[in-house]
């Protein structure tokens, strides 16, 4: 009896596990374009490359990236709870983001 207990047990945390894994990626994918349509960069008129993805400068760790960002002016790597990543996203919406 122990060993078939054990086995469930096994089967359901792994069965949670991989429903964790996929809403993580789902959220992650979401939050980097809600849309889907990776439109941020020309809608905030920002120089993109071949991928569509923006090419700004992070005030945050002050190195040049190229990020998809969403239709509310934020890059990907944005964090709300990061006073230079709420100063780069308002940078965008205004149209002054460093950018390379």
């Amino acid at each position: 009896m122990d060993d078939r207990l054990e086995r469930v047990i096994r089967r359901q945390l792994r069965k949670a596990g991989k429903q964790f894994e996929e809403a993580r990626r789902a959220y992650a994918e979401g939050r980097g374009d809600p849309d889907g349509d990776g439109r941020g960069a020309d809608r905030y008129d920002l120089p993109s490359d071949e991928e569509g993805r923006a090419r700004i400068v992070c005030r945050r760790y002050a190195e040049r990236r190229a990020v998809p960002v969403d239709v509310e002016g934020r890059p990907s790597c944005f964090d709300a709870d990061h006073p230079d990543c709420e100063g780069c996203a308002e940078d965008v919406r205004d149209g002054v983001v460093e950018t390379w």
